[in-house]
């Protein structure tokens, strides 16, 4: 098997028919996953382990090979032909190497990802800390990327990015952009996030706030005149604002309260919905801060938030049955996948 020529083949299937990620394993055919459903390219001949180190030598150098087959797992991105570019990982499974691609789009505008103005007037703030939730693959790197883009394309700022790895690349525009990738660049998201505090920056986005130092580093650079972006594996905004909490020792947690309840921006929470036409838009929920919102974080009410939210309409805020029922509304999505989707399918059926 010529490795470098199967795997541009496979590349190059997955975006032909508009598919998102790519799976290869040693021991099985490649798959990919297209409008959430995963397909088998049973053409192709099994993978053998041979093969899997042959691709992986393809997207990475043999420092990083090395490295992986030590530590068993590598996460990487991969620049095809100039054409795409590629988020990837590496692991192992009954000995076995396993690599799991997903395809990341252009950088898109927000009314080509189909998401709300609103978040277009967040990124003209001057300071705070704006988060994008959600579950693992539900559009969080691809709707920073169109507003760190937006920012690049109508502002003069330095705009500092700590990724594992980079993703998106950006073409600077009326901003600087430096990319900074953990391992490469910087040694750690902590390491790479203190230094911001003598480079100048304006607008700083975070890959994933993976430790208590991350989060209390990312709050005070908000409280201290900057704009902070990253994201949380988590449902919603109430659980966002808990599992930060959390993270921290009790004897923390007051403190890191009082932080949030001021530096907060907003949290946007995404899920991608097949839509009935083929393809996937997001649903989303909303949470802007404001007084109200900030006493609940203040006082360990948030979880009084998913109400604020709901009440919020005409101060900007979204709430996600909301979003989904205006879906259906317009024919982008079925009945039956809004409840699928929906975090309080009671409070949905309420509302039709």
């Amino acid at each position: 098997m010529n490795h470098k020529e199967k795997l541009a083949e496979l590349i190059l299937t997955v975006i032909r028919e508009g598919g998102s990620d790519l799976h290869l394993g040693a021991g099985r055919v490649p798959a990919i996953r297209v409008t959430g459903e995963l397909i088998f390219l049973v053409k192709n001949s099994v993978f053998t382990q041979e093969d899997m180190i042959g691709i992986l030598s393809e997207v990475l150098d043999k420092v990083k090979v090395d490295r992986f087959m030590e530590n068993q797992e590598a996460d990487f991105s991969y620049d095809f032909r100039g054409e795409a570019r590629l988020r990837g990982n590496a692991f192992f499974q009954k000995g076995l190497i396993n690599i799991a691609f997903r395809l990341l789009p252009k950088v898109k505008t927000l009314a080509e990802l189909h998401l709300p103005p609103i978040l277009a007037d967040l990124t003209r703030k001057r300071q705070g800390f704006f988060l994008v939730v959600g579950p693992v693959g539900q559009g969080k790197s691809t709707t920073i990327s169109s507003m760190i883009n937006l920012i690049n394309n109508e502002q003069t700022r330095h705009i500092i990015t700590i990724e594992d790895p980079i993703e998106y690349l950006f073409v600077p525009n009326k901003s600087i952009i430096n990319q900074r990738e953990v391992g490469i660049d910087t040694k750690d998201f902590h390491t790479g996030l203190k230094s911001v505090f003598r480079e100048d920056v304006n607008v700083i986005m975070i890959g994933e706030m993976r430790t208590p130092e991350t989060i209390a580093t990312a709050v005070t650079a908000a409280e201290t005149g900057h704009l902070v972006f990253s994201t949380l594996h988590t449902n919603n905004a109430s659980q966002t604002i808990d599992r930060i909490i959390d993270s921290f020792p009790g004897d923390q947690q007051d403190q890191i309260r009082a932080q949030l309840s001021s530096s907060l921006l907003a949290i946007f929470s995404e899920r991608l919905i097949p839509r009935i036409a083929g393809g996937l838009i997001p649903a989303y929920e909303l949470l802007l801060n404001n007084n109200a919102v900030a006493n609940l974080i203040r006082e360990k009410r948030t979880h009084e938030i998913d109400v604020v939210i709901e009440t919020g309409t005409e101060s900007g805020m979204v709430d996600l049955n909301h979003s989904l029922i205006e879906l259906v509304r317009t024919g982008e999505i079925s009945i039956e996948n809004a409840y699928q989707y929906s975090l309080n399918p009671k409070g949905l059926e309420r509302m039709i």
